[in-house]
């Protein structure tokens, strides 16, 4: 019985396709302009991104190496630096690693049904990581 169940429950997971993968990097307010591409104020602390294409308030799913994954809405256009794929907040990256300033890593664009979901239990993942924090 619960064999059957798990199996209804995992045919009605929503698989996303990765988009792309490569190198991210993070720039901060410091290192960039104050204002990013979609004309919001740019913010270390926001978990957002910056990718060449793609509609502003979108989320995507950024997976690590490490097993870490961050959910970022994009806000931003970039990369600038020949070789990598997306920027991210600096939040975004410390989700993801520590102290990494470069993190090999696979993009999925989260679908707009899923978003509410991901970012609930995103938030209860780093309260527990970064409990000063939040």
């Amino acid at each position: 019985m619960i064999q059957v169940l798990a199996i209804l429950l995992l045919s009605h997971q929503h698989v996303i396709a990765p988009e792309f993968e490569g190198i991210a990097s993070y720039y901060t307010v410091e290192s960039s302009s104050s204002t990013t591409a979609s004309g919001e104020p740019m913010s270390d602390a926001a978990l957002t991104c910056a990718l060449p294409t793609g509609e502003f308030g979108s989320y995507y799913r950024f997976s690590a190496e490490n097993g870490r994954t961050v959910i970022c809405r994009l806000n931003d256009r970039g990369p600038h630096i020949k070789g990598r794929i997306a920027d991210l907040s600096e939040a975004a990256m410390r989700a993801l690693h520590p102290t990494a300033g470069l993190i090999q890593v696979t993009v999925d664009r989260v679908p707009d049904s899923q978003v509410p979901e991901l970012l609930k239990a995103q938030e209860k993942q780093l309260a527990r990581r970064f409990p000063r924090a939040y």
